[in-house]
């Protein structure tokens, strides 16, 4: 069972790395019992010109964490720094 959302990804249609990086927060998440989810920035016209450059974004407790790539044991660690 996961929790509250607590790890959000902001993603785009097409993006290759969006999807490694839902795959690897995915897989974390499990572990952790960790709850998650994606956001599509093409429908946020803010978040669309802020992270355009950076998509996937990473956010853990709403704080941002990574960009275009995600390190499954740093995301474990913050995760367990921030429980």
């Amino acid at each position: 069972m996961t929790g509250p959302e607590r790890v959000l990804v902001l993603t785009r249609p097409g993006c290759h790395l969006c999807e490694q990086a839902v795959e690897v927060v995915s897989r974390v998440c499990a572990e952790t019992g960790t709850g998650w989810t994606t956001q599509d920035i093409t429908t946020d016209a803010e978040l669309l010109r802020r992270y355009t450059d950076e998509i996937p974004v990473t956010f853990v407790d709403g704080e941002q964490h990574d960009f275009w790539a995600v390190n499954p044991a740093r995301l474990r660690a913050a995760l367990e720094n921030h429980a």
